[in-house]
């Protein structure tokens, strides 16, 4: 919560107070209690105010209706207990407690059981209920940078609404004003990103104001406004991920999805590729699939800028992909030593 907003709020609380001193004053009360007692549910109707904000439109109306049915089963056990004439006068007592305490189990049990709800009472209207985390894919300052988000909603694979945070153009304007020049680069491309998603058809996208002042980081931010909209944070940061399981917020990440892509190789299959530089082991070569793949080649360093065939030895998955590890296939060395011969 920003200062401006904290002093607004402070001077509410105020003249609350000072509503209930003077009319109590006026009527002839002690003043000072009613002036307290307003202050306090002021107070407490500006923190409602706050938490509702930050909580989805499902949330406020499902935890209603917990709110309504644990209130009605309070009524329903007490109504009984009221016709014993001999517990009358404790009735109102008992109403309000038994009130308090389905109240509060019908409210925590809704809000637990929100998705279950919200889908009975959509296959009461005859109607199947959209995934609201499939509807709308929030986007982060690095899959926008990263470019390929745009490709993949040329082809289809990204379904709902985009959504752009204000905050997240900020973050690209401020990194495409940068002294580096690399980090000007990128924030050009990632505007230049977000003009290509716009000129698109097959997707709609919004750009939302939703900002959540008391959070300095861009992350945390997106947290907040994916758990608002109950959208899909769509990224390539592998550390914001970890953040969001924690905090039970779904995510697509780019990166992940490219590495599910690419084929799959078995320890003996064969490979033709060239080798482009050496490894940091001695007799290693380094060479490179069409994917960005990096692949090992033992015995490879004699071959550089060369192609040559190998054989799979083992593939290992690693946080930032997979790496292929391989070795000269004895046809090649072969076709090697014939050479050297010639020359001798």
């Amino acid at each position: 919560m920003n200062v401006e907003k904290l002093r607004v709020r402070i001077l509410f609380v105020i003249l609350v107070g000072v509503v209930c001193y003077g009319t109590a004053f006026t009527l002839g009360y002690n003043p000072w209690i009613p002036a307290l007692a307003g202050g306090w549910i002021a107070t407490i109707i500006l923190v409602l105010e706050y938490r509702f904000v930050q909580i989805s439109v499902g949330k406020i109306i499902v935890g209603g209706i917990g709110l309504i049915i644990g209130a009605l089963f309070a009524d329903l056990i007490v109504y009984p207990i009221s016709l014993l004439s001999s517990l009358k006068s404790s009735i109102p007592h008992i109403l309000l407690l038994a009130n308090v305490i389905f109240a509060s189990v019908g409210l925590t049990v809704a809000l637990r059981k929100e998705k279950e709800i919200t889908n009975f009472l959509f296959r009461l209207g005859g109607k199947k209920l959209e995934k609201r985390n499939e509807k709308y894919k929030i986007l982060d300052t690095s899959v926008i940078i990263d470019g390929r988000i745009s490709d993949l909603c040329e082809i289809g694979f990204i379904e709902g609404t985009l959504i752009i945070p204000q905050f997240v153009l900020t973050e690209l304007q401020q990194i495409a004003d940068s002294s580096s020049a690399n980090k000007r680069t990128r924030g050009k491309r990632g505007l230049d990103i977000v003009n290509k998603l716009q000129l698109k058809n097959n997707i709609p996208l919004e750009i939302v104001d939703d900002d959540f002042p008391e959070t300095k980081e861009v992350d945390g931010k997106l947290l907040q406004l994916a758990k608002k909209m109950g959208g899909t944070i769509v990224t390539n940061d592998h550390n914001l991920k970890k953040v969001a399981k924690i905090q039970d917020v779904k995510i697509l990440n780019i990166n992940e999805l490219a590495t599910a892509l690419k084929p799959v190789l078995l320890p003996g299959e064969n490979l033709k590729i060239n080798i482009v530089k050496e490894g940091e082991n001695p007799d290693q070569g380094i060479a490179y699939l069409e994917d960005g793949t990096m692949v090992v080649v033992e015995g490879g360093k004699k071959y550089i800028g060369k192609e040559i065939e190998v054989v799979v030895t083992s593939v290992i998955q690693t946080t930032t992909g997979k790496m292929i590890f391989t070795e000269v296939k004895q046809t090649n060395k072969k076709a090697t030593r014939r050479k050297e011969s010639r020359g001798k």
